[in-house]
């Protein structure tokens, strides 16, 4: 994946170093894909929550989605809450495929911690969450994305990504909740009602 080209495509001029660190992690293992379970960095994510969420301008414009968050079609994304922060320090949204938008990390770091749990997030309307079950299956690339990331960013595997998700609740999901229900409505009502 071009780093250049992906910012063109979902329209920043400057990704997180952290990002830009994953993607050339990324593009020197031999099958990039598999990693982490249902994570995958992609180049047109922005088009996913356009056609299926809101294709407002000022709404697109405070995301900054990057990646698939499962098989299924949920989305990660940055969220631009504050524009006097650097994106490395925006919390991060996913945006589920049947439906819920939650905040998931506090930032881009401690989403990728949570990737070390390797499994997709489940997401639905009142909650986005990982779990493990009978048959889970260790990425092929894991191992290795555990190494990088133990030695980039000094992260052990976590063994309890809930409390990640839980603290990023805490401190952001009322804000985004407001923010979000402006744009988004279901079934004529707006989002969180």
């Amino acid at each position: 994946m071009d780093i250049n080209e992906l910012k063109e495509n979902i329209g920043v001029i400057k990704l997180p170093k952290e990002l830009e660190n994953l993607i050339v992690f990324q593009n020197s293992l031999s099958d990039s894909l598999y990693f982490s379970n249902g994570f995958d960095i992609q180049m047109n994510c922005k088009d996913g929550l356009r056609y299926g969420w809101c294709d407002k301008e000022d709404f697109l414009n405070k995301l900054i989605p990057f990646a698939s968050a499962n098989g299924s079609g949920s989305i990660y994304s940055i969220w631009i809450n504050d524009n006097n922060s650097s994106l490395d320090k925006m919390p991060i949204a996913v945006f589920g495929d049947e439906g819920g938008a939650h905040i998931v990390s506090e930032n881009i770091l401690q989403l990728f911690h949570l990737l070390t749990y390797d499994v997709e997030i489940c997401v639905d309307e009142n909650s986005a969450y990982f779990k493990k079950n009978n048959k889970y299956t260790e990425s092929k690339n894991h191992k290795k994305y555990l190494t990088w990331i133990k030695e980039n960013y000094g992260l052990n595997k976590i063994e309890e990504p809930e409390k990640v998700i839980k603290n990023a609740q805490e401190k952001y999901k009322n804000d985004f909740n407001n923010w979000f229900k402006i744009y988004y409505k279901k079934w004529g009502r707006p989002y969180g009602t």
